[in-house]
């Protein structure tokens, strides 16, 4: 059953690109963009990555964390990371388990292609760890500005 919005967030524990294990309610008191997307590097996937990254301070500025997640191990989320100067974590969801909780983990269709995959999706969970807002099937041109415009107006 996936998430709603108006629902607690689920919970969950995952590694980290600092070497630690994160629980979403490790940052209970701030907001949170939770953004999944599907493979490090990727043309799409280092747009938005780089969207995020040069919104930072803004979302910080409202007290706001950004954890973005993808099925990506520990080390290729390191090289992403250093690669594009990304200031906030990636969690390495390499089972999925945190992108089942909240069904982005689903049949995709690529050049006739069938697979399994992140739907890329964002989610804003407010200060109370309640799920407040998503956004599914992602388009990455101008959607960090509209998240943040959202954050900025409601939370």
């Amino acid at each position: 059953m996936a998430v709603k919005t108006g629902q607690k967030a689920p919970d969950f524990t995952v590694a980290a690109n600092n070497g630690e294990n994160v629980r979403l309610s490790d940052f209970k008191g701030k907001n949170v963009v939770l953004y999944f997307y599907p493979k490090d590097m990727t043309p799409g996937c280092t747009t938005e990555a780089c969207d995020f990254r040069d919104n930072y301070k803004k979302f910080g500025d409202l007290d706001t964390v950004i954890l973005g997640v993808s099925p990506d191990p520990v080390d290729r989320h390191n090289k992403f990371i250093e690669k594009h100067d990304l200031p906030f974590l990636l969690l390495a969801d390499e089972e999925h388990k945190v992108a089942d909780l909240y069904d982005v983990w689903q049949l995709k269709k690529n050049f006739g292609k069938e697979y399994m995959g992140i739907v890329r999706s964002t989610f804003i969970i407010d200060k109370n760890g309640e799920l407040v807002k998503e956004w599914r099937k992602v388009r990455v041109k101008d959607h960090v500005t509209e998240a943040l415009e959202y954050i900025k107006v409601n939370l």
